[in-house]
This record gives C-alpha cells, sequence and structure tokens, in this order.
C-alpha cells in the first residue's frame, strides 16, 4: 500500500527516473536521424522553455513529456524513416539489456530504482509501439512506422 513513507520512491521515480527513461527515448530517435544526416530538435518536457543547448530545449514541466521533432521525414526512404521512429524503442531495449547486464556481472546493485528504471523502459516501448494516434498529428511510433509501411506500398 502506498503511505507517506514512499514519497522519497515515488519523487525519484517520478522526477528523474521517468525524465531519464524518455530522454533515452529521444536520443533513440535523434541518434539516427544524425546517423542519416538529417535535422531534428530534442524537445525535454513541456511549459515554457528555461534554456536550449544546441538542438536541445529544455522546458520547465521536464518530467512531462519529450518529444523529437523529424524535419522533412516525408521526403526519406521507407526504411529511414521506420528506422528512425523505432529508434527511440530500440535505445530502450539497449537500456534494459545493460541495466540488466551490470547487475548480473555484479557491476550495478540489485535496487528498487534500476527494477523501476526498467519498469518505466518497458512501460514506454509498451506505448510506443501501440499504433494509435496521442493527440492531433501526433501518432505513436507503432502507428508512425505503419503508416509509412502502407504509404510506401501505396505510392508503389
Amino acid at each position: 500500500m502506498f503511505s507517506w513513507d514512499d514519497l522519497d520512491t515515488f519523487a525519484i521515480a517520478f522526477f528523474v527516473l521517468l525524465p531519464i527513461v524518455a530522454f533515452i527515448h529521444v536520443v533513440g530517435h535523434k541518434f539516427f536521424i544524425w546517423i542519416f544526416g538529417e535535422q531534428g530538435d530534442l524537445i525535454i518536457g513541456r511549459g515554457v522553455k528555461l534554456f536550449q543547448l544546441g538542438s536541445i530545449h529544455f522546458h520547465v514541466l521536464y518530467f512531462i513529456d519529450s518529444a523529437c521533432n523529424l524535419q522533412g521525414m516525408e521526403k526519406e526512404k521507407t526504411w529511414k524513416q521506420i528506422v528512425i521512429y523505432a529508434g527511440g524503442i530500440l535505445f530502450n531495449l539497449i537500456a534494459i539489456v545493460v541495466v540488466n547486464f551490470l547487475i548480473i556481472q555484479g557491476i550495478l546493485p540489485k535496487s528498487h530504482i534500476f527494477y523501476q528504471f526498467v519498469y518505466f523502459s518497458v512501460y514506454y516501448i509498451f506505448f510506443a509501439i501501440i499504433p494509435c494516434d496521442y493527440g492531433e498529428n501526433n501518432p505513436s511510433d507503432g502507428k508512425s512506422i505503419y503508416l509509412a509501411w502502407k504509404n510506401h506500398y501505396k505510392n508503389r
């Protein structure tokens, strides 16, 4: 049962771990955008923009959301679009494997913090894969992959 004693664990999970998982996810997209020589901005959080480091925009509500703006994706080859859209999922999977490997090797301790990190990573993967809309012009990664694939075969 959740009690006042759990507030510190909740705060770490909500204000530290979840934003780290979200950041890893958008860095996955940005990595493949960069590999393919394209441009894209990372947006960390919502609300008033606090500052910007290069193409990374930090907002005051950093823990709410993260996004990656992809410039000119519709002009890219289908396989590149799919790799970029899947990049966040891939990076979350890699993070899960790395954390579990480090725990198995005894480098990281078995800890509730790492359990929560993996839990949030699985959560992010799950909701990224589901092909749905998260608002107007904001499809999930799964839906973006589906639409890229569908448009590829429609335009043949």
